[in-house]
């Protein structure tokens, strides 16, 4: 295997020892004498439990679980995969990591390859691009293989049985971040979309989402929109030509903060005053929403979704049954108010 493929390897000592007091520091102090083994024998091992997924043990023995992503050079999938590995150490997974470098050829090839082995289940973020990865992810379903899919559509047809598809609202998200961002303004002025990668379906949702804001503000007029692929130094440089061609920015719309906070680098060497709102809410753009330096983002559950997936894996792996094809993985608009609080439970990997 190419060492590009990144193998988080866990031993079942780590999961019932060390491990443990770890998962329980992270929770907080829900209890002294509460332990990871004391909340595991306390679930049911009935057959309608095991049926349901209610009180069911996560698993009794280490599992293999295959997670791939659409590039971790974004820091929403970086820290998605920091969330699966942490929680994977917990309850005992090996993930085994295949970054798709933003290519949909290299995520195509790194689906192929997942497909030629065997897996108790496996979890697919952020397809880089609509229905690229359905015949490999038929393998492993017709291979008996559970596959969990996050954040993006695998299949625009939604006729590949997945498990279940986690997902975050990516219109809600693309409207509450835009009409933050309007009102600001005072509902008037000029504004700019740097849109992510358009063939990416919450991409697409978060467009979605911001037209639907911007028609309730007659006197906001959208001069530029263009797309940057969720990458940092493409929005810079966009942002760099906007800057140069336009004397009147009102504001800027982004598809993520990671290309949200390129561009108010750029916005502030250049000395100008313009408004700017995001998606994600990644720890800098809640701190930088908390210092007043942008005026909002809204949180795509990085955490919940990959820990999410990964304890639906082992579910799945164990014989539970119906499990729901969606699950809506929400997340705030952030705010100076409860900022420090979403920091937190990000840092805990539970958000």
């Amino acid at each position: 295997m190419s060492n590009r493929w990144i193998t988080n390897t866990v031993r079942k000592s780590d999961f019932l020892g060390k491990s443990r007091r770890g998962f329980l520091g992270g929770l907080g102090t829900a209890g002294a004498n509460l332990s990871l083994s004391s909340l595991l024998a306390a679930c049911s091992s009935n057959d309608q439990g095991q049926r349901s997924g209610i009180g069911v043990p996560p698993n009794t023995r280490q599992l293999k679980a295959a997670f791939t992503n659409d590039s971790l050079t974004h820091t929403w999938v970086a820290q998605g995969k920091q969330a699966a590995e942490t929680w994977g150490r917990w309850f005992g997974v090996d993930v085994t990591w295949y970054d798709g470098g933003g290519s949909i050829d290299r995520q195509r090839k790194a689906v192929d390859d997942m497909a030629s082995k065997h897996w108790d289940f496996v979890a697919i973020s952020s397809a880089v691009g609509v229905d690229t990865l359905i015949q490999p992810v038929q393998q492993l379903i017709d291979n008996g293989i559970p596959v969990i899919q996050m954040d993006t559509v695998i299949d625009s047809s939604g006729s590949t049985n997945i498990t279940t598809f986690i997902e975050p609202d990516n219109v809600f998200m693309g409207e509450a971040s835009a009409t933050a961002l309007f009102e600001k303004m005072g509902g008037k002025g000029k504004v700019i979309m740097t849109q992510g990668t358009l063939g990416h379906t919450g991409a697409q949702g978060r467009a979605k989402g911001f037209y639907q804001a911007l028609a309730k503000y007659p006197d906001i007029e959208l001069i530029a929109k263009d797309p940057a692929n969720f990458d940092a130094h493409k929005a810079a440089q966009l942002w760099e030509n906007y800057l140069a061609r336009y004397k009147d920015i009102g504001g800027g719309f982004f598809h993520n903060d990671d290309m949200a906070l390129a561009a108010l680098k750029v916005i502030r060497n250049a000395r100008r005053n313009i408004l700017i709102s995001g998606i994600d809410a990644m720890q800098p753009a809640i701190q930088a929403v908390i210092e007043g330096e942008m005026v909002a983002t809204v949180r795509n559950p990085s955490g919940r979704i990959h820990w999410g997936a990964l304890m639906i894996g082992i579910l799945a792996a164990s014989g539970v049954k119906n499990i729901p094809k969606h699950i809506l993985a929400d997340g705030p608009l952030v705010t100076q108010q409860n900022g420090a609080g979403l920091l937190f439970m990000e840092n805990q990997f539970l958000l």
